[in-house]
């Protein structure tokens, strides 16, 4: 019997979501909530972008989500800039018995010191109430700092560092909120906006560095962060909007767990809007982007991850591997232990159910 699955926020990752929500013969869709009033009212078909007409329509409306009774929500609505709220969603669906699985809220990843423990204990009580389970994922943070560093950490001997790096190019990434308000593109050399405030990497980083550990039996002593920007040497016109000559055009940013003073665990972002931005930064193993694990030990690892999309660029490929892992995620969450589950919890997800010969 197929399962019944609610999808929240329809954005990027969302977006695709849906598709393979609406195509995948395990999944019975029960609704869509959207935040914007323009999508109110339109099929899920079209939200998604396939020739398919569900009967599903988009509602703003979260109790009626709830009302449908889906066994399981998949929430990817924008938690970055309003966390509170993704904080209370989530709440509200696992003490209804919805088991929720998503992009947001990241810091439950893995939330086990990085954020205060009555947040995390409100979120467990929720469900304990509803007998639910919430797993949280993403790209990085996400599988390219959990998945692949452990899968390849579980061949070595010895290991003296992990680092888990994105090198991509995001002039084909339109998400506005995260380029302009999250990230600071277009700022002014030295603006820096919410991610680069004080202690915010390491937060938001947090996740992964903290889970990382604990796969890694190790204790971090202390985590730290550091951020640079490069200026635009000319006006730019990319899929979010304008960057004008001599503001923020390319950032590199990194988050180091200290294990007895030592840097073991380390993520390290390089973001461009052009690809000769900042030569001697790390390159990517292919135009667009990637993602690397280097594994400093016995053995040591340098791997290159490139995801590809017939229908976009590398950032489009990334989301879509986000949006697939969280949905894939469902009957392994759905049968997990209540609470909050973590890669570390669950079995592996192999991608039963999705082999499709055309």
């Amino acid at each position: 019997m197929a399962i019944r699955v609610a999808l929240i926020g329809t954005g990027n990752c969302g977006s695709l979501a849906l598709k393979q929500l609406i195509t995948d013969q395990r999944f019975e869709l029960t609704g869509v909530w959207v935040s914007s009033d323009a999508k109110v009212g339109r099929d899920a078909g079209e939200l998604a972008g396939v020739d398919v007409s569900t009967g599903v329509v988009a509602t703003n409306d979260l109790d009626a989500i709830v009302a449908a009774k889906p066994e399981c929500a998949v929430y990817c609505a924008m938690g970055d800039v309003r966390l509170v709220e993704a904080m209370a969603d989530v709440r509200l669906l696992l003490a209804a018995g919805i088991n929720v699985v998503g992009s947001a809220p990241g810091v439950l990843q893995y939330p086990w010191q990085v954020i205060p423990d009555k947040y995390i204990e409100r979120v467990e009580a929720a469900a304990q109430e509803g007998d639910s389970s919430i797993f949280i994922t993403g790209v990085d943070p996400g599988f390219a700092t959990d998945l692949l560093p452990f899968a390849l950490a579980g061949t070595c001997q010895s290991i003296q560092q992990i680092r888990t790096m994105e090198i991509a190019d995001y002039a084909t990434y339109d998400g506005v909120t995260v380029m302009f308000d999250v990230m600071g593109f277009g700022n002014a050399i030295g603006d820096f906006p919410m991610l680069f405030q004080p202690g915010v990497l390491s937060i938001a980083w947090g996740t992964a560095i903290r889970q990382l550990a604990a796969g890694l039996g190790v204790e971090v002593d202390e985590i730290r962060d550091s951020v640079e920007q490069e200026p635009a040497p000319e006006d730019l016109e990319v899929a979010a909007g304008r960057i004008a000559k001599g503001t923020v055009a390319a950032l590199r940013f990194q988050i180091e767990g200290m294990v007895k003073g030592h840097p073991v665990i380390v993520v390290e972002h390089v973001t461009r809007l052009r690809a000769d931005l900042r030569p001697d930064w790390a390159q990517p193993a292919h135009p667009g982007g990637s993602y690397r694990v280097e594994i400093t030990g016995e053995p040591s690892y340098f791997v290159d991850i490139v995801p590809t999309s017939r229908h976009g660029g590398a950032p489009y490929a990334a989301i879509l591997a986000a949006a697939a892992r969280i949905v894939n995620s469902i009957p392994d969450v759905m049968a997990a232990k209540p609470g909050i589950r973590t890669t570390l919890d669950l079995p592996l997800v192999t991608g039963r159910g999705v082999v499709s010969i055309d």
